[in-house]
């Protein structure tokens, strides 16, 4: 008795269920993502630029009224220090806020579950996020260098300054919120980050202020090394050493970026 071995049956994929390769496919997912993420955003993006614009304004000008006079080092100091202040929120505050929002509407899921490059994912978050918070990063600058008569001196430094500062605060924001699910937690992180940032740390007021041992902490966190070589880049000759705040900022760069790379990597 002879027997015959059916061919399997081929199984039907959908169109764009699969993976697409190479460089053209991952941007035309960098294109799908930005969109999507740009939907989810879009009913609240208007309160969020203005929010922006308002925190980093309102710094600028509220920062003044600490100190009987304001002298020209001070001034200096609020001018320049400002735009970080108005940075920080971006990666850490937003960029979390915006996954644990996805996680309790139930779509967290679904968007790592997409036909597309995580890489192109992570990029499109960062990309939109960082796009709202430039308008008011930039209005604090405007607006401090205004209020208290500070003339800047941009140089080369500002670009790449600004480009590890904002790589920095979104990959390390970005692999926080997926290493903590719980969107209570990160709440809690993100409010005591701005609250150690905002009173803690010396960016609008002198770093001599503070004791040794508390300085020599904040010369390892990310925040005051990404305020000076912010300020190297709007001034001539206020900072010194700022290859070693770049190191910093580009060691706690390299972190959060393999931490969100890990994490990602893990996911299936």
């Amino acid at each position: 008795m002879s027997t015959t071995t059916e061919p399997a049956a081929a199984v039907a994929v959908p169109e764009g269920a699969l993976l697409r390769r190479g460089a053209r496919a991952w941007l035309h997912g960098l294109v799908d993502m930005m969109r999507f993420e740009w939907a989810n955003i879009r009913p609240w993006a208007g309160l969020v630029f203005v929010v922006q614009i308002m925190m980093g304004v309102g710094m600028s000008i509220m920062y003044g009224f600490f100190y009987p006079e304001v002298d020209p080092t001070t001034a200096m100091l609020i001018a320049t220090g400002v735009p970080t202040l108005a940075l920080v929120p971006m990666g850490f505050v937003l960029v979390p806020g915006n996954v644990s929002n996805q996680r309790m509407a139930g779509t967290f899921d679904f968007i790592w579950s997409l036909p597309v490059p995580r890489s192109a994912q992570v990029t499109a978050s960062f990309l939109v996020n960082a796009a709202l918070a430039m308008p008011g990063t930039v209005a604090a600058l405007l607006v401090g260098a205004w209020r208290y008569d500070v003339d800047l001196h941009l140089s080369g430094v500002l670009l790449p300054a600004v480009l590890l500062s904002t790589v920095m605060c979104v990959s390390v924001g970005y692999g926080m919120a997926l290493v903590v699910p719980n969107p209570l937690v990160i709440n809690l992180i993100t409010n005591a980050i701005v609250f150690l940032v905002l009173l803690f740390t010396p960016i609008v007021y002198p770093a001599a202020n503070l004791p040794g041992w508390y300085m020599r902490i904040h010369e390892g966190l990310p925040f005051y090394p990404m305020a000076q070589v912010i300020r190297a880049g709007l001034t001539e000759g206020v900072v010194t050493d700022v290859g070693g705040h770049f190191l910093v900022l580009g060691v706690w760069t390299v972190l959060g970026v393999a931490l969100t790379t890990w994490v990602v990597g893990r996911r299936h």
